[in-house]
């Protein structure tokens, strides 16, 4: 019975261990199996893996580099102010009778524009007139009584004294009548002054003080202002830096274009015609005026205007679209189209800009293909599509504005 005992669990003891170890076997079979189908529906699926996959032809625009002459400018915000600025007053104390212009309105040299109330100058007139005469009278009977003492005297009938008398009672009288003559001039004076006639040629504003009221002389506030429109001044500031190069060029009368705000074309054109003689030590500036013939009365006082200074004209400098440059970690650069339609990263030398171009100094030659659009998707010495080609003229904007050159650093960088 012993004995039967024993061999029983001899013998279930190996038939446990075999459960188990066919169990483990049948789940590695099961992955292997699994592993197995993966790795066939993977290459199945593609039959091209191990290899490097194929990367399309990047879709780009592209413009030329091109050898033009390129005005060197400074640009900067000016104010347009009158060539002449005039407020009108009265010189004397009167009531306004007539006003001989209209609010607005364009007025000449020389025009009539307020009539005062004359007759208390009239008369202040005629009093001075008369005084006048009566002097004038009396200086004459003075006279001929200085000359009949002085034959007495000279026949020893009356004294010296008595001569001498005479003839300083004539002086004295001869002296009354200028005084007299310099009382009528004044009163003449001041009766023209009742007319207030234009000084310039000018555009007439609002009316400060109407018909009826009456006016002090000099008082505050005037009657009306008067500017000069044609010509008119635009001022502008420049920095500090450039003054140098402003006084260098001012000999040959720089041209000026002025722009009012809101217009892009057709420039009022104009002369520098002023540099102050002092920077401003507080902005580092220094204040330009030019003048402008305005005729076609463009330009109106206090108005802003960007102002384009051309000092001179850079010759046969090559240009490209300053939306093909891009920035990276050696500098600027440009992508190159080969014939084969390979873009090469080339480096440039960039020495400014102008309007929508950037003026180059070195790394490309006239003709030569660049990419302004679509960097982003390039790679640098990679396959690209021409999409379309257009002039360097007809790139608008001056900064990168395609979100493929927004981070300035292409598809790789140089």
């Amino acid at each position: 019975m012993i004995i039967a005992h024993v061999n029983s669990e001899n013998t279930a003891a190996p038939a446990g261990k075999l459960a188990v170890l066919w169990l483990a076997s049948l789940v590695l079979a099961l992955a292997v199996t699994c592993g197995c189908g993966s790795k066939q529906s993977l290459e199945a699926a593609s039959p091209m893996a191990g290899k490097a996959e194929a990367r399309p032809p990047a879709p780009v625009v592209v413009s030329t580099a091109e050898r033009r002459d390129v005005p060197v400018e400074i640009t900067a915000i000016g104010n347009v102010e009158a060539y002449q600025t005039v407020q009108i007053r009265s010189q004397v104390n009167g009531q306004i009778e007539a006003i001989h212009f209209k609010e607005g309105d364009d007025v000449h040299k020389g025009q009539l524009l307020f009539a005062l109330d004359k007759r208390p100058f009239q008369a202040a007139l005629a009093q001075a007139q008369g005084n006048l005469k009566r002097d004038e009278a009396l200086a004459e009977t003075s006279k001929l009584e200085a000359a009949r003492y002085s034959r007495l005297e000279s026949q020893g009938v009356v004294s010296h004294e008595q001569a001498d008398l005479e003839r300083t009672q004539a002086s004295s009288n001869s002296a009354a009548v200028y005084a007299d003559e310099a009382a009528v001039d004044a009163a003449r004076v001041q009766l023209a002054y009742t007319d207030i006639y234009a000084p310039i040629d000018a555009r007439a504003g609002a009316l400060m003080i109407n018909l009826g009221n009456l006016v002090k002389a000099n008082d505050t506030p005037f009657l009306v202002q008067l500017n000069q429109i044609t010509p008119i001044y635009v001022t502008f500031t420049v920095p500090e830096a450039r003054l140098a190069e402003v006084r260098h060029f001012a000999a040959t009368k720089l041209t000026a274009l002025a722009y009012p705000k809101g217009q892009n074309s057709n420039p009022a054109q104009g002369l520098l015609s002023f540099i102050d003689n002092s920077v401003d030590p507080q902005t580092g500036t220094i204040k330009l005026k030019a003048s402008f013939p305005n005729r076609d009365r463009r330009l109106w006082p206090g108005q802003f205007a960007n102002v384009v200074l051309r000092l001179s004209t850079r010759d046969n400098v090559i240009t490209v679209p300053t939306k093909a440059v891009e920035t990276g970690q050696q500098g600027d650069y440009v992508y190159v189209v080969s014939k084969d339609e390979i873009a090469i990263p080339r480096p440039i030398i960039t020495v400014g800009t102008y309007q929508n171009l950037t003026l180059l100094n070195g790394g490309l030659n006239p003709g030569d293909t660049v990419v302004v659009d679509g960097q982003l998707r390039v790679t640098p010495n990679g396959k690209v599509r021409v999409e379309s080609s257009v002039p360097p003229s007809s790139v608008v904007g001056s900064e990168n504005n395609s979100s493929d050159s927004a981070t300035g650093t292409g598809g790789g960088g140089v």
